[in-house]
């Protein structure tokens, strides 16, 4: 990786620390996890899983990328079977391919195409994330980031929430530099200045807070394009900028020629610019630190230890409220519709339904 700077070494540079980028991504306070799935899936069968033999992969636990893509923890369906989550919220940012939802407050959702799922797990939920391969003729590539954002002690055993931002609805800030080259800004939370407003977070989320300051952006790059990140509004701010696709990038002086995490300095404003050949795509999360101790075993994330034994004791007490559906990987259907039905509805929401009413 090369970070040169023409600057006198003793100037402010902006990165202050750069990691190369892995299976799972190195994230700061308030982040606690952040993996990019990017899944080359083939045809898939009448059962909504692959149309190739599987037998030779760990089924249950397949994260091997074999051919390009894992089963993950599917055994018939690739993706993540019901399991339990309690004290965080998970912010599922699907870019390619589709999505089936189910939880333990009765709450579905089929989504994906640039569709957002935020879920705050507070005193508890189940749910499954399903892959289903709908396409039994051509490929059903799937990729997506899985975002971890912490909640403060006062908010970790408040009612679970499950929210989806469509595509459509989401903000998205469009800026040419000076010889007309384009980098387009999708505003997932926190606001950007000249975008839209954003979409309102979950209620008790540290994204709803306005001490919080966090921000979930992804950026898209023209070749050559420039565009300047501006300054984080909060003082503490944490940010980090990944850069994941594209053949390098510039970040106020400094040159970055791999895929990489970069903290960056969120105090300034710093140019971007895309000095590669094809088009580059970065994400940015950034926020304030809660700052508060974290303890945490697998899907239970609390402030001390003491309170990940009474939530491994109330998961296996209540199962979080039980199952409600009749598989632990249920798929919803053969039609590649988009949808979410919400906790003791039945009526469901769509992504069209939403913009012809908007």
């Amino acid at each position: 990786m090369s970070s040169s700077t023409p600057a006198a070494t003793t100037a402010l540079v902006p990165i202050v620390r750069a990691q190369l980028l892995g299976p799972q991504w190195p994230t700061l306070d308030p982040f606690l996890f952040c993996a990019h799935h990017d899944d080359a899936y083939p045809a898939g069968n009448a059962a909504f899983g692959p149309a190739v033999p599987i037998e030779d992969r760990q089924i249950g636990s397949d994260f091997s990328g074999k051919d390009g893509w894992s089963m993950y923890h599917g055994d018939t369906v690739p993706g993540f079977p019901g399991h339990p989550h309690r004290g965080f919220e998970t912010v599922t940012l699907v870019r390619k391919g589709l999505i089936d939802h189910s939880d333990s407050l009765g709450a579905a959702a089929r989504f994906g195409g640039g569709d957002v799922q935020w879920v705050t797990a507070g005193k508890g939920i189940v749910h499954s994330e399903m892959f289903p391969l709908l396409n039994a003729t051509e490929p059903n590539p799937l990729e997506l980031f899985q975002i971890w954002l912490n909640l403060p002690a006062r908010n970790k055993m408040v009612d679970p929430h499950f929210t989806m931002l469509w595509d459509e609805r989401i903000p998205r800030l469009v800026r040419h530099d000076a010889a007309g080259r384009a980098t387009t800004v999708t505003v997932v939370a926190g606001a950007l200045p000249g975008a839209p407003e954003p979409l309102a977070p979950p209620p008790e989320s540290w994204a709803s807070q306005p001490e919080g300051d966090v921000a979930i952006w992804t950026l898209r790059m023209d070749p050559g394009a420039e565009w300047t990140l501006p300054a984080a509004q909060g003082e503490g701010t944490q940010r980090m900028l990944y850069f994941f696709v594209g053949d390098s990038v510039r970040v106020g002086p400094q040159d970055v020629d791999r895929h990489a995490a970069l903290q960056v300095r969120a105090t300034e404003d710093w140019r971007l610019t895309n000095t590669g050949a094809t088009t580059v795509e970065c994400l940015v999360l950034q926020g304030r630190p809660i700052g508060e101790p974290v303890a945490q075993y697998g899907p239970f994330v609390m402030n001390t230890q003491a309170e990940i034994m009474q939530a491994m004791n109330d998961y296996r007490r209540t199962q979080f409220g039980g199952w409600p559906w009749p598989d632990q990987d249920p798929v919803h259907g053969t039609e590649a519709r988009r949808f979410a039905r919400y906790p003791g509805q039945t009526d469901e929401e769509r992504p069209a339904e939403v913009v012809a009413g908007a």
